[in-house]
């Protein structure tokens, strides 16, 4: 928290400091209007320290969406004077070492795309968060069962419905959509919540009308082990895991947490198994792929496993698993000109990745943790029909 508060007061200030001294001073004597340009961080920073520091020990679980809303309010003041100080620093610069060098343009620019940064932020955080996606992809594999071609899996994941406290309508449209796309069957690949269980109070009944001929299935994500959130005790988050787990099946959601289920269809079969997450530290790691997939042998397998990285570190070189479907990365919640931040740690981050007949689906999510932006990164239902490819 308090390496978060020093780069928050540097990121802030250093922007509104430059811009004071470089523009403000030199075209105002006024005291009023020069400390009238100071109100609006003032403000910014009470607002910040009162929630992280005098609202409870809780501020992401108690205060989700005001804090939220403040990360917003943050950005869009602090992200274009950023951009319009490297511009300006930049004219500057260029122009002592030059006097023939104008100025001017590189002012112009930095306030355009500080412009441009505005908009985009706020687009991001007022209709990208509920810019809702179905994505239609396709997966062939000569071991696919000639009974299942066709079959359609619709694939959600990370609701962190504790970023949607007090919204229900946004879920009430995902559950619409997805019900809508008629698939054979439904799985749901971890982060149902940010903290705690108690997060589904509002949206349990909702979710509960999620519903496909062949069921839904689900697993736990980082978030479902309520390690985020500060317990009194350990045995308390350990309890909230199984209120969580227990809170899924009553909805009708059926758990394969390092388990299989046999999916019948048409007269033949595939193997849907899935597994408790398995992420790099500092994420937990509490799959059992061996035990998930006792007594496959020869059957076509789709795995849910919520961490992509799990995909390389251990489904490909210790299984025979055919198709992999995770979710976690949300694309770090941006995509600008079709790439994302979330390439620098994760090398599989969204969309179809293969390895010969074998292959990993990420889905880059619903909800959000903490910012509530996306751009680019636009919330994510996703249609995976499968198709029997001929033998090379």
């Amino acid at each position: 928290m308090h390496r978060i508060s020093l780069l928050l007061i540097f990121t802030l200030l250093l922007p509104d400091v430059y811009i004071y001294f470089v523009y403000i001073v030199r075209k105002t004597r006024n005291a009023l209007l020069r400390f009238s340009y100071w109100v609006p961080t003032l403000l910014l920073g009470l607002l910040y320290a009162y929630f992280m520091y005098l609202s409870g020990d809780n501020p992401l679980s108690d205060h989700a969406l005001a804090v939220g809303r403040l990360a917003i309010a943050l950005m869009l003041f602090a992200t274009p004077k950023t951009v319009f100080m490297l511009c300006s620093l930049l004219g500057n610069g260029l122009h002592a070492l030059s006097r023939r060098c104008p100025r001017r343009p590189f002012t112009v620019a930095g306030i355009g795309l500080g412009a441009v940064c505005f908009g985009c932020i706020a687009y991001g955080s007022f209709r990208g968060i509920t810019r809702l996606e179905v994505k239609h992809v396709a997966y062939a594999s000569p071991r696919l069962p000639a009974a299942f071609d066709g079959y359609r899996i619709v694939q959600l994941s990370d609701i962190h419905l504790g970023s949607w406290q007090g919204r229900p309508e946004p879920i009430r449209r995902l559950v619409s959509v997805a019900n809508a796309q008629d698939a054979d069957l439904i799985v749901f690949t971890g982060d149902l919540v940010n903290q705690r269980s108690r997060e589904l109070d509002a949206f349990e009944g909702i979710l509960s009308r999620l519903h496909a001929p062949d069921g839904v299935y689900s697993i736990l994500g980082n978030h479902d082990y309520a390690t985020y959130y500060h317990w009194p005790r350990p045995t308390d988050a350990q309890a909230d895991v199984r209120r969580l787990v227990d809170r899924q099946e009553a909805m009708g959601w059926k758990m394969l947490n390092n388990a299989h289920v046999v999916i019948r269809h048409r007269g033949d079969s595939i193997v849907l198994a899935g597994v408790e997450n398995d992420g790099e530290p500092p994420f937990p790691q509490h799959a059992d792929l061996a035990r998930a997939l006792k007594g496959t042998d020869g059957l076509f397998k789709v795995l849910l496993s919520h961490n992509p990285t799990h995909w390389r570190r251990e489904v490909l070189p210790e299984s025979d698993v055919d198709l992999t479907l995770s979710g976690h990365t949300h694309a770090m919640q941006g995509i600008f000109f079709g790439r994302s931040l979330a390439s620098l740690k994760y090398p599989e981050w969204s969309g179809m990745y293969q390895e010969g007949h074998r292959a990993l689906y990420v889905n880059i999510g619903i909800g959000y943790v903490g910012l509530p932006f996306r751009f680019g990164a636009w919330p994510e239902i996703t249609v995976i029909t499968l198709k029997k490819a001929r033998p090379e």
